[in-house]
């Protein structure tokens, strides 16, 4: 076998044994070059696999030469591709701005340790889209979950213990949610194996088992996605954590929580169990709408600008949610892809706000007074990526929006295309607020603000150019999303 073969299990190896070696370094920057080396070399793989993937099909790897269902199968469809493709850009880019960022509000005693537990984080969120054994989900669901509450309690506000402490519970609770739905299917199936489950499944459906089951994962999956109302961990937690690791899990793990629940909804259950025999559909829709009008409302009122995108994130995730609860091809493509937009967008805010925090100390409202003037780029990139947020066209976020809006429309459901378009409206006053503070605000005198290093904008403005990109040439987001929705709908139970 040649080194191409083993693709699938070296997106997990690079970052999982590149963590243990950071840690060794007592040198932050010696650290960070082994996680950005990591890191780009993990999305080189990434590429890879969804060419394979696009030109062959799924691609399936067995570790220890154990056939499935009796040993554990990686598998990579054009969907898991499709959110590996995200887990690992993102990675990249946040760890290329992610140095001085570090520095400056983390102690250089634990700039090693942070590295370290940023690439198990990474290295958790892969092994979860890329494995075919449930049980593997929640392995490493908690690898990247408990490395995310050292992440989180790394910011130098004191509060961040108490966020970090709180998404420890909740996320404690979500993951036993988890643990004990695959349990309920292993008792019912047999198997740990997704596609083995998927094949027996539909033989035990009617069982109160197979029920309960399926409520505990939704539940489960529900915390760890921050759908209302099981978000209340996300606020503070965005908040409080460091710059790099709020846009990190801002852009990549609700994301992964999303793919799962999907791989769980579609791939195992089958669209016709998840959104018909049990009315969950009907509990998306009205949660993900309670979702966009409240947490924008709460978002709007935020004088903490990082609190106030963790709240917009909340309301993203409604939108998700409303695209997989209208339950046609047009919806759930529709999710899919606002799951690759939602990333770029929040992805280039968090650190654009991380460089904001890096030269001005705070990222409150009132700290962006003057901004516009004296941080010409960062300014731009946080208008820019907050009117994809908003889902002004020429961006991505106009494209997912107008796909939702479309399912909407094509199932009759025209109030629900008039609350996404609230929604984008409350979104506008949000956004707002930011750039009336910075391009009509007025500085304080004698203060000068420097506009961020090199080193930072590069990365905040690739995922502004990609917002621009894919807002104009959707053959990848659209497409590849479509081509995903398709291969789960056939391949139903």
């Amino acid at each position: 076998m040649s080194l191409f073969d083993h693709l699938p299990i070296l997106v997990v190896l690079i970052p999982l044994l590149a963590a243990p070696i950071c840690s060794l370094f007592r040198h932050g920057i010696v650290a960070n070059r082994i996680a950005l080396a990591a890191a780009w070399t993990t999305f080189g793989v990434a590429i890879l696999l969804l060419k394979e993937i696009l030109s062959n099909g799924t691609v399936r790897y067995q570790l220890g030469g154990w056939e499935p269902p009796w040993g554990i199968e990686y598998r990579i469809d054009i969907l898991g591709g499709y959110v590996l493709l995200i887990v690992t850009a993102i990675a990249a880019l946040v760890l290329s701005f992610a140095r001085r960022s570090i520095e400056s509000e983390i102690a250089k005693r634990r700039v090693a340790i942070f590295y370290a537990a940023f690439l198990l984080c990474f290295a958790g969120l892969v092994g979860m889209t890329i494995t075919g054994d449930a049980f593997n989900v929640f392995v490493f669901l908690e690898i990247s979950s408990l490395s995310s509450y050292a992440l989180i309690s790394m910011g130098k506000d004191r509060r961040a213990l108490s966020a970090a402490f709180q998404y420890l519970i909740m996320g404690s609770i979500g993951a036993t949610f988890i643990l004990i739905g695959i349990g309920f299917l292993y008792m019912m199936t047999g198997t740990l194996n997704m596609d083995d489950m998927a094949r027996i499944l539909p033989d035990v459906a009617e069982t109160r088992a197979i029920r309960v089951g399926f409520a505990f994962l939704t539940v489960g999956f529900g915390l760890k996605l921050a759908l209302f109302p099981l978000h209340l961990w996300l606020p503070n937690a965005y908040a409080y954590a460091p710059s790099a690791v709020s846009a990190f899990l801002a852009a990549t793990a609700t994301k992964v929580a999303i793919y799962c629940l999907l791989r769980f909804l579609l791939g195992i259950f089958g669209v016709g169990f998840s959104l018909g025999v049990m009315p969950f559909d009907m509990i998306l829709i009205a949660l993900g709408c309670a979702g966009i009008l409240s947490s924008s409302l709460v978002a709007i009122f935020q004088k903490n600008v990082k609190r106030m995108l963790a709240y917009s994130s909340v309301a993203q995730v409604g939108y998700i949610a409303l695209g997989i609860g209208i339950a046609t091809q047009t919806g759930i493509s529709a999710a899919v892809m606002h799951m690759f937009n939602h990333a770029m967008m929040k992805g280039a805010l968090f650190m654009a706000l991380g460089a904001v925090m890096y030269r001005v100390g705070s990222v409150r409202i009132e700290s962006f007074q003057g901004l516009g003037r004296q941080m010409p780029m960062t300014m731009a990139a946080i208008a820019i990526a907050g009117m994809s947020l908003i889902g002004i066209p020429g961006t991505a976020g106009f494209i997912s929006k107008w796909y939702l809006v479309t399912a909407t429309l094509e199932v009759g459901m025209w109030p629900f295309a008039l609350l996404i378009l609230i929604g984008s409206f409350m979104a506008l006053i949000y956004i707002g607020r930011i750039l009336e503070a910075a391009y009509f605000g007025t500085a304080k005198p004698g203060i000068v603000v420097q506009e961020a290093p090199i080193g930072m904008l590069v990365p905040i403005w690739v995922l502004v150019a990609a917002n621009i990109y894919f807002g104009l040439h959707t053959e990848l987001t659209a497409g590849l999303a479509n081509q995903a929705t398709a291969a789960l709908m056939e391949a139903l139970p």
